[in-house]
């Protein structure tokens, strides 16, 4: 994987954007960067003996002066939000609690952008038609309409994603070095 700051945008990789995720074990700024062409979407993660960790924010302004120090600009200003700690408390009880389908969605988008950017797309779940039926329905605002297959793959994915997501490795304030292999973060603003 190219690193995103080494040579500019072209080279280096699209734009990119500061993304809060609020969830319930951890909550933190991340890098994410659109992909070029047909390049796909990831969490921007830096190399790390071996292997790969993320560096976390508590801020949308500390990940922007990062950022700046490395001779890129953030592609707009504002940080969009993922709620996470509102699937983490639908994971809790899906029989009985409504699906909050936005949050679903992007917590979807998130993971893999996730395990691209880890180079751990194998924590989770295989694509296959199920999955793809329950993402369409998903994004259409039909969750209502899924079938048992379609509603287990969805809480496989969401689940497996929440368990990355709190389980990878971080890079707590990057410019100061400090490597975490896993476990909370501090809380973003």
């Amino acid at each position: 994987m190219t690193d995103v700051f080494a040579t500019g945008r072209r080279d280096g990789g699209g734009s990119l954007h500061a993304y809060r995720v609020r969830g319930r074990g951890r909550s933190a700024v991340v890098l994410w960067i659109g992909g070029l062409g047909d390049k796909p979407d990831r969490v921007f993660a830096l190399p790390d003996a071996g292997r790969r960790h993320v560096p976390v924010f508590v801020t949308v302004r500390q990940a922007r002066a990062y950022v700046r120090r490395r001779g890129r600009e953030l592609a707009t200003s504002e940080a969009n939000t993922l709620e996470l700690s509102r699937v983490q408390h639908w994971l809790e009880d899906p029989v009985r609690r409504k699906v909050p389908s936005g949050a679903v969605l992007d917590a979807w988008n998130f993971f893999e952008d996730l395990a691209r950017g880890l180079d751990a797309v194998h924590r989770l779940p295989q694509q296959g038609t199920v999955q793809n039926s329950a993402y369409e329905k998903l994004f259409e605002g039909e969750c209502a309409t899924w079938t048992p297959d379609e509603r287990r793959a969805v809480l496989e994915l969401s689940r497996a994603g929440v368990e990355l997501w709190n389980s990878c490795p971080v890079i707590v304030n990057p410019c100061s070095g400090i490597a975490l292999e896993a476990g909370p973060t501090s809380r973003a603003s």
